[in-house]
């Protein structure tokens, strides 16, 4: 072997370049070398240059196996799809050395491949292209599940051109591109790109190293996604978790209330104790409203108490009837208290917090709960009331053949019939207000300390007391605004004793309807304040009482200052009402006269000389002179 061969060993341990391997040949042609030596020097070189080539082949392969391990090392530490797939992209462009790489991914509700990422992309109308199954090089290989490679795509006649993809590539510069596809197991998820600006041919390795960087990615790919829906599964476990968990402290407040309640009923508590368990087991603030409105009950744990228009809480309480459930307003939350078709109030709830599925059932369980106390109270008031009807009918319907029996049975209901009473008759209740004014009267009368009845139509009550006139204008006034209407009330009394009930009756009724007679409907007054007409209707015709309400301040003004009112006052009338007349006849001067009555104005009040209050002071003065006369 000439020496000169030996340079090729030199060339080749140094790594040289192709065009160095020439210069031993074109040495030993310049020294005049035989040409058998030139001949064999030129196999050599040849030979020189296959190991170099092949040596250059492997250490391309050495630096690709190297990029995709140290690819699927990135590829392994990433965590978000989309880390992972900009990973890919810019790998794969970097690998193969190319102008642009990007990464199509199919859609399977529109059935198409869509750009996901791009790499060293610059036109926009590229990086939003879409290829629909077997359209251009990427379609064609995601339909196929086959790599595709060409030198020049725009030219390249076996690729189904669209005037959409032809323009993305167009704006986007593109002659050569490789794309293969993304596998998972037999499907194709995407396609891989590698695309060169200028034309370019992809050699075999080329294309093989995309494949594999493509099945790393694919893998890489898929563990992304797993973990994406797996964190995405165990924040749903983590909410359903906390679901539950709210869920179940829910329920097992609605358990705690639902005890709490069950006991306070039996040990027989109120609607006061069922607004405390409430708030106490939901936290908030409470009002119990009856169904006229009035509030029953209030308990307040971590909130205010709630506020809701008159209007509002009518509609509140009308749709929460309606759908048989609590319901919401803002902040509140409304239950109607109802028991069949009635409506006895509603329960307005304004809580700590958003109440819960089961917290609102909890609501709803204490309406019924206080349904149930209202009924229970209700019966229990009714058949209180009915024992005390009893009673007031037997005191007045019947005669008393045993006082000491009946004073026995009002004990037994707080009533002391020896203090002295007031006895009450109010006009009668017509049609359907019958039952609405006998339970006002009843919840009266128990609020008074006595007892209350209704027959034929009339109201009696029989209350403490020693002012007729206020009693009857009392019930007049309240029992008028329940019916919505005027209501006559007469009244007798006081009566001390059950032997003096039944003729106190007698004696109010006759009030009520002389009330009536005289044109007094609507009004409320005692027997005594009726004038004459009182002392005749009154059971026992005390003469001295009705002087007294009739005269007696004029009476007490004579005995104190030794004047002569009455005198006066008794001239006036037998004159004619002639202040002059008077004068003549009691022998003083008419300013005198004058005088004396602007007095018995003062005490008596400027009507005194209306008809009606002149014709009782003449009846008075009557009766006074004949008082004076017999005695």
């Amino acid at each position: 072997m000439p020496s000169s061969a030996w340079e090729f060993l030199d060339l080749l341990a140094r790594e040289a370049a192709p065009v160095e391997f020439e210069q031993p040949l074109l040495a030993a042609r310049a020294a005049g070398a035989p040409a058998a030596d030139l001949a064999e020097l030129e196999q050599v070189k040849v030979r020189a240059l296959q190991v170099r080539a092949l040596l250059e082949r492997r250490r391309r392969r050495e630096e690709e196996l190297s990029a995709l391990y140290d690819t699927a090392g990135d590829l392994a530490g990433l965590r978000g799809l989309d880390a992972v797939l900009r990973a890919i992209v810019h790998r794969a462009r970097t690998l193969l050395n190319v102008d642009v790489s990007y990464l199509t991914l199919n859609d399977p509700e529109r059935g198409d491949t869509y750009m996901r990422i791009t790499d060293g992309s610059v036109a926009a109308s590229f990086q939003r292209l879409r290829l629909p199954p077997g359209a251009g090089l990427g379609g064609l290989v995601a339909l196929t599940g086959t790599p595709y490679a060409t030198a020049n795509y725009p030219s390249d006649p076996r690729f189904e051109h669209t005037e959409e993809i032809d323009g993305g590539v167009a704006d986007e510069g593109l002659v050569a591109i490789l794309g293969v596809p993304l596998r998972l197991g037999p499907s194709v998820i995407g396609v891989l790109f590698a695309a060169n600006r200028t034309e370019r041919p992809f050699a075999r390795e080329e294309v093989a190293l995309l494949v594999s960087l493509a099945a790393h990615a694919a893998v890489a790919i898929d563990a992304a996604r797993l973990l994406t829906e797996t964190q995405t599964a165990l924040a749903e476990l983590s909410a359903a978790n906390q679901v539950i968990q709210a869920h179940s402290e829910s329920v097992e407040r609605a358990a705690a209330a639902h005890d709490r309640m069950t006991a306070l009923v039996l040990r027989g508590g109120g609607v006061d104790d069922v607004a405390r368990d409430l708030v106490d087991v939901l936290d908030g603030a409470l009002l119990v409203f009856d169904a006229r409105g009035r509030e029953l009950a209030t308990a307040k744990s971590g909130a205010d108490l709630p506020s809701l228009d008159p209007a509002e809480l009518a509609e509140a309480i009308a749709a929460s009837r309606g759908q048989g459930r609590s319901v919401r307003r803002g902040d509140l939350y409304v239950a109607a208290v109802v028991a069949g078709a009635d409506n006895l109030g509603a329960l307005v709830f304004h809580p700590s917090r958003p109440l819960a599925e089961a917290d609102q059932r909890t609501l709803e369980r204490a309406a019924q709960i206080t349904a149930l106390l209202l009924l229970f109270r209700q019966t229990v008031a009714e058949a209180e009331g009915q024992v005390r009807g009893e009673l007031l009918d037997d005191l007045i319907s019947r005669p008393v053949r045993d006082p000491d029996a009946l004073r026995s049975r009002a004990r037994r209901i707080g009533v002391d019939l020896d203090a002295p009473h007031v006895v009450v008759v109010a006009d009668d209740a017509r049609g359907g207000q019958r039952q609405q004014v006998t339970s006002w009267a009843r919840g009266f009368a128990a609020a008074h300390g006595g007892l209350a009845m209704t027959r034929d139509g009339r109201i009696t009550l029989l209350v403490p007391g020693t002012d007729p006139g206020l009693a009857a204008r009392q019930v007049s006034k309240e029992a008028g605004r329940v019916l919505g209407r005027p209501v006559t009330a007469g009244a007798a009394g006081p009566a001390t004793g059950p032997a003096e009930i039944a003729p106190g009756h007698q004696e109010a009724d006759r009030c009520v309807r002389a009330l009536v007679a005289l044109g007094r409907a609507g009004a409320g007054a005692g027997a005594s304040e009726l004038g004459y007409v009182g002392l005749l209707l009154a059971q026992r015709h005390d003469v001295g009482g009705f002087l007294h309400d009739v005269l007696g301040p004029v009476l007490d003004y004579d005995q104190r200052r030794g004047t002569a009112l009455i005198q006066t006052l008794d001239a006036y009338f037998a004159a004619g009402g002639s202040p002059a007349r008077a004068a003549e006849g009691l022998h003083v001067h008419v300013n005198t006269v004058s005088q004396r009555l602007d007095r018995v104005a003062q005490l008596l009040g400027e009507d005194w000389h209306d008809p009606d209050r002149s014709l009782d002071l003449r009846l008075a003065l009557r009766l006074h002179r004949l008082r004076e006369e017999t005695e």
